[in-house]
């Protein structure tokens, strides 16, 4: 596989999120690796053709040493895309929610995306992206339900579902740290604009893949009521203190009014799987 080729400015180290949590911006979308005793876990797996650069920033904190496990939030293209190169090059087990599966072993197409929700041409160009599933089908196990995450025994992943049936959050409870995937954002995803500038401020899931506004809104409710003091998101800059607390409870209270989009083939009947 070709490494992907980008200006230096589109891949971007985004380290010291919190104690043992580095992280790498490719494009538009982030991944994670949490360091632990005996090794390393990677969340998420990008855009296609990501993998090169995704091994050689692992590397500058691991060396050689391949993860753990890779653990998934969900399963959509920007966080798939190098899954498979990433599985050849280390052999590892792969881990995502139970009702996330179909779209790693083959299954289930994801939704189509919505590109009337408004908000941006990333938004309008959402026709164009992929939702077909990726086949790993026996090479992908589901997490436990009871919340447990193997490899990783200081953290619980939380089902935070609306953006998809199966999407995961994980939270570390000894420092409040959050990895949200796209149960919100730091930056408003539907916005070009937002997106290659990254001020970091809150908002709600990418709201053109996002099926279910109710359960969306409910995910952010949970994840507001742990109170994280750092936030490590799928889309934006990792944000920390107490004002991303507090913007998070007002996230939660105000979501109808400033996440959930006006229009859409979702807002009124949402498609959970």
């Amino acid at each position: 596989m070709e490494e992907i080729a980008l200006p230096a400015e589109e891949v971007v180290a985004l380290d010291a999120v919190a104690e043992g949590v580095y992280g790498l911006r490719i494009i538009l979308v982030n991944v994670f690796a949490v360091a632990h005793d005996g090794g390393w876990t990677l969340l998420d797996a990008g855009l296609a053709g990501s993998g090169p650069r995704i091994v050689d920033w692992a590397e500058t904190h691991f060396g050689t040493t391949p993860p753990s496990a890779i653990v998934l939030t969900h399963a959509h293209f920007d966080h798939v895309g190098a899954l498979e190169a990433l599985r050849r090059k280390w052999d590892v087990p792969i881990y995502c929610h139970p009702e996330e599966l179909p779209y790693v072993t083959g299954g289930r197409a994801y939704p189509p995306p919505d590109p009337t929700v408004g908000g941006g041409i990333m938004a309008r160009l959402s026709g164009l992206y992929p939702r077909e599933p990726i086949d790993l089908a026996g090479d992908v196990e589901p997490l436990p339900w009871d919340g447990t995450v193997p490899t990783l025994p200081d953290w619980r992943s939380v089902h935070t579902p609306g953006h998809s049936a199966g999407h995961v959050s994980l939270f570390r409870e000894s420092d409040r740290t959050l990895i949200v995937g796209d149960a919100f954002c730091t930056t408003k995803q539907e916005s070009f604009l937002a997106v290659a500038t990254q001020r970091p401020e809150l908002h709600g899931p990418p709201a053109y893949f996002t099926t279910d506004w109710d359960a969306a809104r409910h995910s952010v409710e949970l994840l507001a009521a742990l109170r994280p003091a750092h936030i490590a998101p799928g889309h934006g800059r990792p944000m920390a203190g107490s004002e991303t607390t507090e913007a998070l409870q007002e996230l939660a209270a105000r979501f109808d009014d400033v996440a959930r989009p006006q229009q859409g083939r979702y807002v009124e009947h949402p498609q959970r799987g």
